[in-house]
């Protein structure tokens, strides 16, 4: 027996394996196991694991020869050929099986990750499009009232929401933006509370922690900020509004406390 015939045969074994693996892989799988046919796909494996069975026996009758000189004259039944062919069939089928259901886990994993920030992105949007209306109609209503009372603060206020509006409209388009930067609009935002309250709102803000080399989302806290001043009591002296922002382990802790107006909770 000469090696290339050996190649040969176990040439064709090996398409044979490789076929079963893809058409399991390619076929059965998708079109019956993840569509939840079950019954189905039980039938499938069946069929196929005697359908290759069969092929790789009568490969092994068509090289007979060759195969009993291989194993010095001792012949193979039937039954145990049939049942070899049939396990290794099975283990191809086990293989394929498991790597579609790691592949196809890892791709809706992946999947999941886009909507998931899809969502995210859809959200920050809508919520920057409310907050920049909204927060301009009302400063530029207080630095009017400013302006109007002829207030030594007046520039002082148009040059905050200046620095605001700047950040807003052209700094914070990227998913994330450094956390400095996002603290110094915070902090502009309160400065300009306290002008439009004339000096008279007491306002407890705190960060903790190293805020340099890391970013957040842009204009996540605003809404808890902008909620404190517009449903909350911001000139009460022995309730001020606490804010604390702490920066531990690359994670962010955000705190904010103030006390509600009568017509509400008394604390929030």
């Amino acid at each position: 027996m000469t090696t290339k015939a050996v190649a040969v045969i176990f040439g064709l074994y090996g398409i044979i394996n490789i076929s079963v693996f893809y058409v399991n892989y390619l076929l059965l799988i998708p079109k019956f196991l993840n569509r939840k046919r079950y019954k189905l796909f039980v039938l499938s494996i069946i069929t196929t694991l005697i359908a290759y069975g069969l092929l790789k026996y009568g490969v092994g009758l068509i090289f007979k020869d060759i195969i009993l000189d291989r194993m010095k004259g001792q012949s193979i039944g039937f039954w145990k050929y049939f049942l070899n062919t049939f396990f290794i069939t099975l283990i191809f089928l086990f293989l394929s099986t498991v790597l579609k259901f790691t592949i196809d886990w890892f791709l809706n994993e992946r999947v999941q990750r886009d909507l998931e920030n899809q969502r995210l992105t859809a959200e920050l949007s809508f919520l920057k499009s409310q907050i920049n209306p909204h927060f301009l109609f009302n400063s530029l209503n207080s630095i009017y009232s400013l302006a109007y009372q002829k207030s030594d603060t007046t520039p002082e206020a148009i040059l905050k929401l200046s620095e605001i509006m700047r950040y807003m409209l052209y700094e914070c388009n990227d998913n994330k933006v450094d956390l400095s930067k996002e603290l110094q609009y915070l902090q502009n935002y309160i400065d300009l509370q306290k002008i439009r309250f004339g000096n008279k709102a007491f306002i407890n803000f705190e960060v903790l922690g190293e805020v340099t080399n890391q970013q957040i989302v842009p204009l996540l806290l605003i809404s808890f900020i902008e909620n404190a001043f517009k449903h909350g009591i911001a000139n009460d002296a022995q309730h001020p509004i606490q804010m604390r922002i702490n920066v531990e382990g690359g994670r962010l802790y955000f705190f904010i406390q103030n006390k509600k107006h009568s017509h509400n909770r008394d604390a929030a």
